[in-house]
C-alpha cells in the first residue's frame, strides 16, 4: 500500500481510500494514478504512461487529459497549484506529493470505517458478505451506520453508482442481514421511471404496504390509523391512496394526506423496533417523496430510523428530474444529515471471485498472483483479466460478458470434468464484444432520443474513449459551434455521457471533449451504423484532421491512419504511417519509426487476409516488401524484426 497525505492507494485490491471513505475510480484512471504514485518525483512522459498502460493498443494521447481531470477531482487537486499531480506542458506529469509505504495493519484507521455503538468487529466478521463480491468494506460501513440508530440517531445513506455496479445487490444483502436476525423491520419502495410525474408518493405508498403486510403489520396499521389515518387504505389493513396531487392529497372521504403526520407515525413505529426504509432508484422519484425523505432527515426527535436510498451519481450536473434530488442531497450533506457510499468498479481480485462464482467453481483463490496461474479447477488463464478489462469492473457487464462467451462457444465445459472450463478461441482473436442483452438495453436508451441526438452519439463513437466536438461536427458535416452546444445538452441529459475537458486546436480554437461512461455504449453505437455511412464519416474526420494539422500531419499520423483504414482507404493509411516513420528516422527516433512501420505492415496484411491472402495482388506485395526494407533501416540491431517483416510479407 502507498500513502500520501490522507490518501491510501491499495494496489492489490485496486482501491483508493481517503480516511474511512472509499473513492470511486474506474480501472483506467486508477491505473494512471497507481503508475504516478509508484514513480513519485520524476517526470512521466506521455509516451511512457501510454506505453505502460496500453502496451499493445494505440490510444489517443488526449485521453490522459480526461483521466487527469477525473483524478484531480477525486483528489481535490488544483492544476494551477498542484499538491499531487503536476502537469509539465507538452511533456508529461510528475507526482509531487510525498509517498510512503504502509502495511495493511498500519492503515486500518484510514481504510476501515469506525464501528458504531453496539457492533463489534467479531460480529462483522461473523456476517461477512458471502452473497456478493468485493463489497466487504461497503457492508461494514452500512452495518456501522445501522448500529448508530440503536441510540436513537436517525440515519440517511445514499448508495450511489453507475448502472450495473451492484447497488441493488448490496442493499439486498444488507436488508436480508438486518431483517434476518430480527435486528430491524425493513420496508422497501421502488421508484419507477415515468411514475414520478404521474403518481405522487408512489414509492412511499409501497413502503407502507410492506409495513402493514409484514410481521408487525397490526402494530403498523394501528399507529398509522391513529397518527396518520389518511395514509391508510379505505379498508384500514394496508396503505392506500393512489391519487396524484400535491403534498396534501385528498383521500376518499375527504381526509388530507399530510406529510408531517406520516413522519410522526414512522418515528413512533421506530420506537418499538428499529426501522429501515429502502428506496430504490431515487433519481426517478417524485418531488413529494424527496421532500418527505428530507423532512425525515431533518426532524430532531429521537428515532431508530434509517433510510437507505440507491441512485445514480449526481455529481455531473442536474439532469431534468434528477435536479431536485441533487439539490436535496447536497443540502443534507452540507448539514451532515446524510452519508454516501459510492460503489467503485470491482478490483481484479474481486473479479476473479465473481468469475469463479459464475462458472460454479468453489476452489478459486481471489488473491491469486499476477499473471494468472492456471489451476485444474479454475477459470482459463487470462479470463479474469479479459473480463475485467472489457467490463471495466462493472459486475452486471462482467456477468453478461461471461454469458456471451459461453453462448458463443468461446468457453465450454470439459466433458470429463464439469467443473473445468476450456477456452476454445484465443481472447486476442475476439472482436469487440457487446453481449446481446446489454446491446438491447443500450438500444432502448437510443430509441428514447431524437434522430439528431442519435446521430451525434454515433459520430462520437467513431473516436476512441473520448471524442471531441469538432470531430462530431466533421463526421456529420455540421457547424462546430452548434454541434458542441448539442453535445453539451446531451451530456447534461444522459447518465452515460459526460464532459471531459477541452483541448486547444492548432488554429488556436478550443473544442470540448466528451466520454462515454463505459466502452460498451461506444461499441453498440459504433456497430449500429450502416457500413457505408460509418466509412464516410470516418473519411470526413480524417480529412478535417488533415486540414487542422496541415503541414504537420506526422503529428497525428496514427489518428489519420485509424480513420483512413476504417473508411476503407487502406493505402492512404499506409502512406500516412510511412511518411511519419520517415520523419521519425530523420529525428533518430528508431523505435517510433519501427512502431509506425509495423502498424503499416499490419494494415497491409489485414487487407490480404480479408481478400484471400495472395489474391490481393502485386500492389500489396510490393508495398509489404518496401515496408520490410524500411523496417531494416529503422532497426539497426533489429534483425529479428526484419525477419518477422519478411515472414509477414511472404504471408501477404
Amino acid at each position: 500500500m502507498k500513502q500520501f497525505e490522507s490518501f491510501v492507494l491499495d494496489a492489490g485490491n485496486e482501491c483508493l481510500w481517503r480516511k474511512a471513505s472509499p473513492i470511486a475510480l474506474a480501472p483506467k484512471p486508477f491505473a494512471v494514478l497507481r503508475y504516478l504514485v509508484e514513480n513519485p518525483g520524476r517526470l512521466i512522459t506521455h509516451d511512457e504512461l501510454l506505453d505502460a498502460l496500453w502496451p499493445k493498443t494505440y490510444v489517443q494521447p488526449q485521453v490522459l487529459r480526461t483521466y487527469m481531470l477525473e483524478l484531480r477531482k477525486a483528489l481535490g487537486d488544483d492544476a494551477g497549484s498542484p499538491r499531487f499531480i503536476q502537469t509539465i506542458p507538452k511533456r508529461g506529469f510528475r507526482f509531487v506529493a510525498t509517498v510512503v509505504d504502509c502495511q495493511a495493519a498500519g492503515t486500518e484507521s484510514v481504510a476501515s470505517p469506525r464501528l458504531g455503538a453496539g457492533m463489534t468487529q467479531g460480529v462483522l466478521q461473523e456476517h461477512r458478505t458471502q452473497g456478493i463480491v468485493g463489497r466487504d468494506d461497503e457492508m461494514t460501513h452500512l452495518r456501522a451506520i445501522a448500529a448508530q440508530i440503536e441510540g436513537g440517531s436517525r440515519q440517511v445513506v445514499f448508495v450511489t453508482g453507475e448502472v450495473g455496479i451492484g447497488k441493488t445487490a448490496l442493499v439486498d444483502f444488507f436488508s436480508d442481514w438486518i431483517a434476518g436476525g430480527g435486528r430491524a423491520a425493513v420496508a422497501r419502495g421502488q421508484c419507477v421511471e415515468g411514475f414520478g410525474a404521474k403518481e405522487e408518493y408512489y414509492p412511499v405508498m409501497e413502503v407502507l404496504r410492506h409495513l402493514c403486510a409484514g410481521g408487525h403489520g397490526a402494530d403498523a396499521c394501528r399507529i398509522l390509523g391513529t397518527l396518520a389515518p389518511a395514509w391508510l387504505g379505505v379498508n384500514g389493513t394496508g396503505a392506500g391512496g393512489d391519487h396524484a396531487g400535491t403534498g396534501e392529497s385528498e383521500q376518499p372521504g375527504g381526509a388530507a394526506r399530510m406529510p408531517g403526520d406520516l413522519c410522526g407515525a414512522l418515528e413512533r413505529l421506530s420506537t418499538e423496533q428499529p426501522l429501515i426504509l429502502v428506496f430504490e432508484d431515487l433519481h426517478w422519484a417524485d418531488e413529494s417523496t424527496l421532500h418527505l425523505i428530507s423532512a425525515l432527515a431533518r426532524r430532531r426527535a429521537r428515532a431508530q430510523l434509517m433510510i437507505v436510498a440507491t441512485c445514480r451519481p449526481l455529481d455531473r450536473g442536474g439532469r431534468g428530474r434528477e435536479l431536485p434530488l441533487k439539490t436535496i442531497q447536497q443540502d443534507l450533506k452540507m448539514r451532515r444529515l446524510c452519508s454516501e457510499i459510492a460503489l467503485a468498479p470491482l478490483s481484479k481480485s474481486a473479479m476473479r471471485e465473481l468469475v469463479s462464482r459464475e462458472l460454479n467453481q468453489n476452489g478459486a483463490q481471489p488473491d491469486a498472483p499476477r499473471p494468472e496461474a492456471p489451476r485444474p479447477d479454475g477459470p482459463p488463464p487470462g479470463l479474469t483479466g479479459f473480463v475485467h478489462q472489457h467490463s471495466e469492473g462493472n459486475p452486471l457487464f462482467a456477468i453478461a460478458l461471461l454469458e456471451h462467451l459461453i453462448a458463443q462457444g468461446v468457453l465450454v465445459r470439459s466433458g470429463d470434468a464439469p467443473r473445468v472450463w476450456k477456452q476454445c478461441v484465443p481472447f486476442e482473436e475476439l472482436e469487440a464484444l457487446a453481449p446481446d442483452g446489454l446491446a438491447r438495453m443500450i438500444e432502448l436508451e437510443m430509441e428514447r432520443l431524437s434522430p439528431e441526438e442519435q446521430c451525434l452519439l454515433e459520430a462520437g463513437s467513431l473516436m476512441e474513449v473520448a471524442f471531441p466536438a469538432w470531430a462530431v461536427a466533421a463526421a456529420l458535416g455540421k457547424d462546430a459551434e452548434e454541434t458542441e452546444e448539442a453535445c453539451d445538452g446531451l451530456a447534461r441529459k444522459l447518465y452515460f455521457l459526460e464532459r471531459a475537458g477541452q483541448d486547444e486546436l492548432p488554429d488556436g480554437s478550443r473544442s470540448t471533449f466528451y466520454v462515454f461512461s463505459h466502452g460498451l455504449f461506444r461499441e453498440v453505437l459504433y456497430r449500429r451504423q450502416a457500413t457505408a455511412r460509418r466509412a464516410n464519416r470516418h473519411l470526413r474526420v480524417a480529412e478535417r484532421l488533415g486540414e487542422l494539422f496541415h503541414g504537420r500531419e506526422v503529428m497525428v499520423a496514427r489518428d489519420l491512419a485509424i480513420h483512413y483504414e476504417a473508411a476503407g482507404k487502406w493505402q492512404r493509411a499506409v502512406e500516412t504511417l510511412r511518411r511519419a516513420a520517415e520523419d521519425a528516422l530523420r529525428r533518430n527516433a528508431c523505435a517510433e519509426a519501427s512502431d509506425l512501420l509495423e502498424r503499416a505492415l499490419r494494415i497491409v496484411r489485414q487487407q490480404g487476409d480479408a481478400m484471400g491472402g495472395p489474391g490481393l495482388g502485386a500492389k500489396a506485395r510490393t508495398t509489404a516488401e518496401e515496408i520490410r526494407v524500411e523496417l531494416e533501416r529503422a532497426s539497426p540491431a533489429g534483425s529479428g524484426r526484419a525477419e518477422r517483416g519478411q515472414q509477414t510479407s511472404t504471408e501477404v
